[in-house]
């Protein structure tokens, strides 16, 4: 059963909160790029989150087609088949859906699992995110409230965002959102417990504390990782121990490794990692082409190689690097050797 079920999964973040580490979620958009992801949790010995978002899904559908939710289910089932042949446990996600989007990304798939489940069979998605962050926090919790039912009737974890991340990702573009906007309050952060907590489920967090989506040189992301741990301390004061959230970082590239570091000891069990293994997976196949130039392409009437321009060739470098930078995270969020398989 490497894809978890919700006890499994409710285990899994258990785990990453108990003992202060976080699984890295890998945005995928194919076959290849979530084997790279699987292949990645396996040798590091670590349990992991692989996440599909509407841009991803719409991709995976294909250009004719470009259903999000349709891409989706078909990485989600390649997915299921392919990590039975792993000893670690894989949980399945969805990524950044804005309110717009639930009517045609999330309930589908949230139906889906329900008629899954109505034929005993596993659910397809382990978690869904709403991301409701552009939005008034009242109208913002009043549609999670909604969501969340829905996920609770199908042991499906909800994951929230309040804040925003700055930067642009998958075509929200927040590059110029108000500064104020990139951190949550520690008020926000207790309207979000006060909200959710009542409906039943589970829930994680995505507080924004100077998170921005995109590339950037170490450094020149200025996160402010103690929004996280006062945001927090309001809950548990009010509401007790038990009240401490399940956080995820969003927009983690170019951040620097301590403070990476210190968001685990505020409750981060859940880092998104995207931008880097784009990169990763795209640099061997540009290696590929500059050195190949004349082998890819057919040269002035030539009949170039074919061993260098059948797609197997560059993509299984592109999986290959793609795993290793998600060993690397897997280091970096402190996560190695935790895996639950077999305990």
């Amino acid at each position: 059963m490497p894809v978890a079920d919700f006890k499994t999964y409710c285990k899994m973040l258990d785990n990453a909160q108990a003992n202060g580490f976080a699984y890295p979620a890998i945005n995928v958009t194919s076959m290849a790029t979530a084997n790279a992801a699987i292949e990645a949790f396996a040798q590091m010995k670590s349990d992991g989150i692989i996440q599909v978002s509407t841009g991803g899904g719409e991709f995976a559908s294909g250009l004719g087609v470009k259903s999000a939710a349709l891409g989706a289910i078909s990485i989600a089932q390649h997915v299921h088949l392919v990590a039975e042949k792993y000893d670690v446990y894989v949980a399945l996600h969805t990524d950044h859906c804005q309110a717009n989007k639930l009517e045609s990304f999330v309930y589908p798939l949230i139906e889906e699992t329900a008629r899954r489940r109505a034929l005993g069979l596993p659910n397809l998605f382990q978690s869904h995110m709403f991301d409701g962050s552009a939005l008034p926090l009242e109208e913002n919790m009043k549609l999670a409230v909604e969501c969340l039912q829905k996920c609770a009737e199908n042991e499906i974890i909800l994951e929230v965002e309040a804040g925003v991340v700055g930067g642009e990702e998958d075509g929200v573009d927040n590059e110029n959102a108000p500064a104020e906007k990139l951190y949550t309050t520690p008020e926000d952060m207790l309207e979000v417990y006060e909200k959710l907590k009542p409906v039943g489920g589970r829930f994680m967090f995505a507080a924004t504390f100077g998170n921005v989506h995109g590339v950037y040189k170490p450094g020149n992301v200025k996160l402010r990782p103690t929004i996280l741990k006062e945001g927090q301390d309001v809950v548990m004061a009010k509401h007790g121990k038990e009240a401490e959230m399940d956080l995820v970082f969003h927009g983690g590239s170019g951040s620097d490794l301590s403070d990476i570091h210190e968001t685990l000891d505020y409750g981060v069990i859940k880092m998104n990692i995207d931008t880097d293994t784009q990169y990763a997976f795209t640099r061997p196949i540009v290696d590929q082409m500059f050195r190949n130039y004349d082998a890819v392409l057919k040269v002035e009437g030539e009949v170039g190689n074919k061993k260098f321009y059948d797609p197997r060739s560059y993509l299984k470098a592109a999986e290959k690097a793609m795993t290793a930078r998600i060993c690397q995270g897997c280091e970096d969020l402190k996560s190695v050797g935790t895996t639950l398989f077999g305990k």
